[in-house]
C-alpha cells in the first residue's frame, strides 16, 4: 500500500470511528444517567483476555481465538491482533458502555471531576492528532510552547493573578502534581534562605546535608484540613506525612487556619530549629469552605516574610471563585479568596471547574530561580534550547516542572479561554454555585436531611460543595448507595464528625439550575420516603 493510500485509509478509519463515538455519546446523554448499568460493566470486564490455562471468559472468545496458547500459556497478549476495525468495534460496543458519565451528566456530583466543554474536546482531538511533546522551547521548531505560555498568561488573568508576579508557571497532571511542585519549591526556598550566600541548596546537596548546613532540625507544614494529596507530596519530597500539622481555628470551623497558632509555630525556629511551610486550603474537599477570609492573607504574608517561611495555596477548585462575577451574591466567596495573589506558589486544576479534559493541572510560582533550581535537567545539552541556537525567552517546560515528556495540555485550556472569554466562564461558574446553593437550601429546610457542617449558616457561604446526611440513622448508613442506585444522580460518600455523610460537588458545564434542582429534589424525597416504608 502506498503512503498516500495508507494516509487515506487511516483518515477514513478515524473519521468513521469518531462519528460512531459521537453517536454513542449522544445516545448516552439522552439516557440521562450518571453511571452505567451493572450489566454493562460486567459485560465489558468479561471481554478482557485471561490466561489460556484458566479458560476464556464467556465473552472473550474473539480475543482467545487470536491467542497462540503454544507461545505462552500465561500471557494475555494475543500473538495475532484483532486488527483495528474489530478492535474499535469492540471498544465502542463494550468499553464505552461500561464507562461513567462524569463528563456527560450535569448531575455527576462525585469527586469534583468537571466535564469537557465541546471546544475543549475538539481541541483535545487536535492534541492527539498532532501529538506534540511540549518539552523544549524551540521557536523555529514548534509553536506549542508559545501557545502554552499564552494560555498560562490568560489563566493568570482569569484568576486575577498578576502575570508578572508569577513568571514561573506550567501545566501539570493535576493538583497532586502541582502540590508536589509546591512543596519541592517550598522546601528549597526555606532551606536556601538559611544557607550562606552562594551556597548550593537541596537540589545539589540533598535534603539531609542542606538542612545540616542551614542549622535546620525539622521542617513542618502548617495547614488546616488539607487534601490527602498534600500528604503524598510531603512524602515524595522527603518531608514525610508527620511533617503536616493541622492548625484548625476551632472545632466548629476546622477548615479555618488559626493564624495565632501559625505565628507560634513559626517562632519555634529560634529555640528548636524548626522551619515552617504554610499551606492554605482554598476550598476544603469535604465542606468546600476556605481556610482564610478577607484580610487574613496580608497578615499571613507578613508573618511568612518575617519568619522566612513559604506560602503555598492548594486552590484546586476553590481558586476559581476568583473568576466569579463581581456581584453581591458572590461577595463572601470573593472575600475567602482575597489576597491569594500574595502566595509564593499556587495549585489549580483545569479538569475540574474549567471543564477541560483530564489530565490538566496548573502550577504558579513567583520564584523562577527556585523552580529552575529544583526542576532543571542538568548535563543534557541535547535538551537545551541554546544547543539548537535558540534564545530561551520562554523557559523550556522540562526545566519548569516534573515531566520531561509532556502532552500538549495547554491547547484545550487555550481553546476554552479563547472561545468562552471571561464573561461566559464566569457565567458557567456562577451556574454551578447557584445550583449548589439551591440544593443546600432544600436540604437545610428538609425534614429528612441535615445540612452540614453548620445547619444555621447562610447558603451564601456555599461555593460548589454541599455536605449533608440523613436524619434517619439507618438510612444514613446506606444513603450514598440509595442515591447512586437511581443512576440519575451520583454522589460521593464521606464522613463528618465520625458519622457517614454525603458530599455533592457541582462542577459540570452542563448544569441547568432549574432542571437539575427538580431532579435532585425528586430523588432525595423518593429515597427518604422509601426508608419509611
Amino acid at each position: 500500500m502506498s503512503s498516500s493510500s495508507s494516509d487515506a485509509a487511516s483518515s477514513e478509519f478515524l473519521t468513521q470511528s469518531y462519528s460512531r463515538l459521537r453517536a454513542l455519546v449522544s445516545a448516552r446523554v439522552a439516557q440521562d444517567t450518571t453511571i452505567p448499568a451493572p450489566a454493562s460493566i460486567q459485560a465489558a470486564v468479561s471481554t478482557l483476555p485471561v490466561p489460556s490455562h484458566t479458560g476464556p471468559s464467556n465473552a472473550t472468545s474473539q480475543h482467545q481465538h487470536q491467542h497462540d496458547s503454544d507461545h505462552n500459556n500465561n500471557s494475555i497478549l494475543p500473538t495475532k491482533g484483532l486488527g483495528q476495525e474489530a478492535t474499535i468495534s469492540h471498544l465502542h460496543e463494550f468499553t464505552s458502555a461500561s464507562l461513567n458519565a462524569q463528563s456527560l451528566s450535569s448531575r455527576y456530583f462525585g469527586f469534583v471531576t468537571g466535564g469537557t466543554l465541546p471546544i475543549a474536546e475538539a481541541a483535545d482531538n487536535i492534541v492527539s492528532a498532532w501529538d506534540q511533546n511540549v518539552s523544549v522551547h524551540l521557536p523555529s521548531h514548534s509553536g506549542s510552547t508559545f501557545l502554552e505560555d499564552a494560555a498560562l498568561t490568560m489563566l493568570s488573568d482569569l484568576l486575577a493573578l498578576p502575570s508578572d508576579d508569577f513568571p514561573a508557571r506550567t501545566f501539570t497532571t493535576g493538583a497532586t502534581g502541582s502540590n508536589i511542585m509546591g512543596l519541592a519549591c517550598a522546601r528549597e526556598g526555606v532551606i536556601s534562605a538559611r544557607l550562606p550566600a552562594g551556597e548550593e541548596g537541596v537540589a545539589e546537596l540533598g535534603l539531609l546535608q542542606a538542612c545540616q548546613r542551614a542549622g535546620i532540625k525539622e521542617i513542618q507544614i502548617l495547614t488546616s484540613m488539607s487534601h490527602s494529596s498534600l500528604s503524598k507530596a510531603a512524602s515524595l519530597v522527603g518531608l514525610g506525612h508527620n511533617a503536616i500539622k493541622q492548625l484548625p481555628a476551632s472545632p466548629e470551623e476546622p477548615w479555618r487556619l488559626d493564624l495565632d497558632a501559625v505565628e507560634r509555630e513559626l517562632a519555634r525556629e529560634q529555640d528548636e530549629g524548626v522551619v515552617s511551610i504554610i499551606v492554605i486550603s482554598a476550598g476544603e474537599v469535604n465542606t468546600g469552605r476556605f481556610a482564610l477570609h478577607a484580610l487574613d492573607m496580608p497578615k499571613l504574608e507578613s508573618l511568612a516574610r518575617r519568619y522566612r517561611s513559604w506560602i503555598h495555596v492548594d486552590g484546586a477548585f476553590g481558586i476559581f471563585a476568583r473568576a466569579l462575577p463581581k456581584t453581591d451574591e458572590f461577595l463572601h466567596l470573593h472575600a475567602c479568596v482575597a489576597g491569594l495573589e500574595l502566595a509564593d506558589s499556587i495549585t489549580a486544576d483545569g479538569h475540574k471547574l474549567l471543564n477541560v479534559p483530564y489530565d490538566t493541572g496548573i502550577f504558579f510560582c513567583r520564584h523562577p530561580a527556585i523552580v529552575n533550581q529544583v526542576f532543571r535537567n542538568p548535563n543534557a545539552a541535547y535538551l537545551a534550547s541554546r544547543a539548537f541556537g535558540e534564545t530561551p525567552a520562554i523557559p523550556s517546560p522540562l526545566n519548569n516542572g516534573i515531566e520531561n515528556s509532556r502532552r500538549f495540555r495547554a491547547l484545550p485550556v487555550y481553546a476554552v479561554l479563547l472561545s468562552e472569554g471571561r464573561e461566559k466562564i464566569a457565567t458557567m461558574l456562577a451556574r454551578m454555585v447557584f445550583l449548589a446553593r439551591e440544593m443546600a437550601r432544600f436540604i437545610r429546610d428538609s425534614e429528612h436531611y441535615e445540612w452540614l457542617p453548620d445547619p444555621n449558616a447562610s447558603p451564601e457561604r456555599t461555593h460548589i460543595i454541599v455536605l449533608f446526611r440523613a436524619k434517619n440513622p439507618e438510612l444514613n448508613e446506606v444513603l450514598t448507595e440509595r442515591i447512586n442506585e437511581t443512576r440519575r444522580m451520583f454522589v460521593s460518600g464521606t464522613s463528618w464528625e465520625g458519622q457517614k455523610a454525603v458530599r455533592i460537588a457541582v462542577s459540570n458545564w452542563r448544569v441547568d439550575v432549574e432542571r437539575d434542582l427538580v431532579v435532585v429534589k425528586e430523588i432525595l424525597l423518593a429515597v427518604a420516603s422509601s426508608s419509611l416504608e
